[in-house]
């Protein structure tokens, strides 16, 4: 299953995204949650705090640096550079915007 939160700005999406992920992991799910977010706060909401939530979006921004790292080529691998286990077994990545994609 692939659930997707949407909407307006302030009107609850990250908050709503972290009860739905860990409701779901509680009941037994693999949860892989993803924030896509250009101000990543889900780390936050799900429990890893501000200051690790800010190292993995630090992470992911300096791909963008020149010079940067590479991209992840697959989930496992996105997971293990740009993830964190938190709270009641969801996985959290902090993808944000990708300014310069590899096309490749």
């Amino acid at each position: 299953m692939k659930v997707a939160i949407v909407g307006k700005g302030g009107s609850g999406k990250t908050t709503v995204a972290a009860i739905v992920a860990r409701t779901l992991a509680r009941e037994g799910r693999s949860v892989v949650a993803l924030d896509c977010d250009t101000n990543p706060n889900l780390g936050i909401s799900l429990g890893i705090g501000p200051e690790r939530t800010l190292e993995l979006a630090s992470i992911r921004q300096s791909l963008d640096e020149e010079g940067g790292a590479e991209h992840a080529g697959t989930i496992d691998e996105l997971l293990a550079r740009f993830g964190e286990d938190a709270p009641d077994g969801v996985r959290l990545a902090v993808v944000t915007k990708i300014e310069k994609p590899n096309p490749g």
